[in-house]
């Protein structure tokens, strides 16, 4: 035990200064338990608030995808640059270092492949193990619309509870089956079931109308998904048009590892997400750097 002779008297109290209570800047995580807020603060920069996510989990229902053929070389090298990384607990455990700082969030639904109805997934990790690779967060697709709505919902609701009990957060992800209108309407409707049956945060599409009443109305963040690949200046600009709409950041896959440069491009959308960089400001700069690394490579 401690020698108690010759004890200090205690005397710095600063009076004169109020205590404060710490706020989390993640949208409504002020009332969730400390190991969460800690798991969100490795997602959702402090700083800032926003995240960038590299999202990599494409082959868990489509096998090999362009760009994704060999994670270990295509992917690794661009993880220094993105806040998180969305994969599957395969790749996490075969090809990503675990001196990985950045947050994992780890897809934690499955089962059909492209070949089946997508809708009818179930979950295909157990958060035991999701807290056993240590990951900021656990994602599971949610088909509001869908065929296997129900199922899909009650999927999440069953990781946000087994999330809860270890203190890791649950991303619902709103999937967009080939029949369901893609408009704020809907994504209003998906993303609120999500948050309301305790989602942490929310990954959605962005839309040309209405995108600003979809991150309004939902009261955990909204994090933009990437889609379908688009020219570098057109993604640039859907993700800094999200960001001024309420967006908490992007979660973009084919936009960045089917880029010419993905390198180049991820570090483009980081200004854009982090430091509200115009998105031609930031295609001039995904350019630039695309010609250093097109001339390092000669």
């Amino acid at each position: 035990m401690a020698d108690a002779d010759n004890l200090k008297d205690t005397k710095e109290y600063f009076l004169d200064i109020p205590i404060k209570a710490p706020q989390s800047n993640v949208r409504g995580a002020n009332a969730l338990d400390w190991g969460m807020q800690n798991r969100l603060s490795r997602i959702f920069q402090p700083g800032s608030g926003k995240t960038v996510m590299l999202a990599v989990d494409h082959g868990y229902f489509q096998g090999p995808t362009a760009g994704l053929e060999r994670v270990d070389v295509t992917i690794v090298p661009l993880l220094q640059s993105a806040d998180a990384l969305m994969c599957t607990r395969g790749i996490l455990r075969s090809t990503i270092p675990p001196s990985l700082q950045s947050g994992v969030v780890l897809r934690a639904s499955g089962g059909p492949s492209i070949l089946k109805e997508l809708s009818n997934e179930h979950i295909a990790v157990d958060m035991d193990d999701a807290a056993r690779l240590n990951v900021a967060a656990v994602a599971v697709q949610v088909y509001i619309g869908g065929e296997f709505e129900s199922q899909s919902v009650h999927n999440m609701t069953r990781l946000v509870d087994a999330g809860l009990g270890r203190g890791i957060p649950v991303l619902g992800v709103t999937a967009v089956g080939k029949d369901m209108v893609r408009d704020a309407r809907y994504f209003r409707l998906a993303c609120r079931i999500c948050a309301e049956l305790g989602a942490q945060f929310v990954k959605t599409y962005y839309v040309t109308e209405g995108f600003e009443t979809v991150t309004a109305s939902c009261p955990v963040p909204v994090v933009m998904a990437g889609g379908k690949k688009l020219p570098e200046l057109d993604a640039l600009t859907m993700a800094y048009r999200a960001m001024q709409e309420g967006a908490a950041g992007v979660d973009m896959g084919r936009n960045i590892f089917q880029s010419d440069a993905p390198s180049a491009m991820l570090q483009a959308v980081n200004k854009v997400v982090h430091e509200q960089m115009k998105p031609e400001h930031a295609y001039e700069l995904y350019r630039s750097l695309q010609r250093e690394q097109a001339g390092r490579r000669i």
